[in-house]
């Protein structure tokens, strides 16, 4: 009996020596819109442009390739009432053929696209996650949020900072 006395007298001092020390040191943290500190790199706006260029070269192939294949069905009806039933087969086969191609392309173009941002949009993050860290570091941050997506709905503004002004200036000057 006096034993476990012992044991919950000395869990109770430990609890109260760690709420103490937990008062001393409360946690700091920054935050911030990631997407909004990126968005304000000025290589972010090349990066939209080189995207922007990419995509309307896809867009023209895709078009050059539907303006061939509509041709190419158009002469099909025009010409499918007179056509042998083997020449009517051969070409019906040719237009699936050409269709089927059509569809794949425009899938690894929506493949190729996204794989070209990403890689695009990597130095972009690098450099923004550097400059998260020195903050960080420089004001004693436990962790930085960020708040995109309503990942933090709420946050005490006695216990963090929002840091977004901060992230683009230093992203500007750099």
């Amino acid at each position: 009996m006096m034993r476990k006395i012992l044991m919950v007298a000395a869990f109770m001092m430990a609890v109260m020596t760690c709420n103490a020390q937990t008062e001393q040191t409360a946690v700091k943290y920054g935050y911030l819109s990631y997407d909004s500190a990126l968005q304000a790199m000025p290589e972010y706006a090349e990066m939209q442009t080189s995207m922007e260029q990419l995509r309307g070269q896809y867009e023209a192939e895709q078009k050059r390739v539907e303006d061939d294949f509509n041709r190419k069905y158009e002469d099909f009806l025009d010409g499918q009432a007179s056509f042998p039933k083997t020449i009517l087969q051969k070409r019906q086969s040719e237009l699936q053929e050409m269709l089927d191609k059509n569809i794949a392309f425009k899938k690894e173009g929506q493949k190729l696209l996204c794989k070209a941002r990403c890689e695009a949009k990597a130095p972009l993050v690098q450099k923004l996650n550097e400059v998260l860290a020195k903050i960080g570091q420089e004001r004693g941050y436990a962790f930085i949020l960020n708040t995109d997506g309503n990942a933090a709905p709420w946050l005490n503004p006695a216990m963090g900072e929002d840091i977004t002004n901060d992230v683009k200036k230093l992203l500007q000057a750099r």
